[in-house]
């Protein structure tokens, strides 16, 4: 079975550097064997890849590559944490936040971005609950947030 390193080689990606925070708070905390993440925005190589509401000036394609690149740099987050991918017995849970247009009620799909690549990633283990929540706005114009709570052995 493929690590999970491998498994992103194979898509093309790499475990980015950990976004630094815009506030007050950690990337990642443990506790016990389940690390939780504080929210990913899409940023990568250090910039924000879009901005705006889903629905407007953002497309739910854009949208779902951002919940993809969120799920990336929480991931990152773990690492930084934990070490080594292979420690990961479990994405358990996974919430979306997408900013937009209050007529939009394609959350589902948007989040669709970051569990496809966790399963990607992660295999069976990849397989996970999820909340998928349409919001007015989030930090720095992002149009999509993704935090993650994974159990490691």
């Amino acid at each position: 079975m493929p690590s999970p390193e491998e498994n992103l080689a194979r898509l093309g990606l790499e475990v980015p550097s950990v976004a630094k925070p815009v506030a007050s708070y950690v990337p990642a905390v443990r506790t016990g064997n389940y690390v939780f993440t504080s929210g990913q925005v899409p940023i990568r190589d250090g910039q924000l890849i879009t901005a705006g509401k889903v629905g407007g000036e953002v497309s739910p394609e854009e949208a779902t590559e951002c919940a993809k690149q969120c799920a990336l740099n929480a991931i990152a987050a773990v690492k930084a944490e934990v070490g080594d991918l292979s420690s990961i017995t479990r994405i358990v849970k996974v919430v979306a936040f997408v900013a937009s247009t209050p007529d939009f009620t394609g959350q589902p799909q948007v989040a669709n971005g970051a569990s496809e690549l966790l399963g990607e990633v992660f295999g069976d283990a990849g397989q996970h609950a999820r909340s998928a929540v349409g919001v007015a706005s989030l930090p720095l114009d992002a149009p999509v947030e993704v935090e993650i709570l994974v159990e490691v052995s």
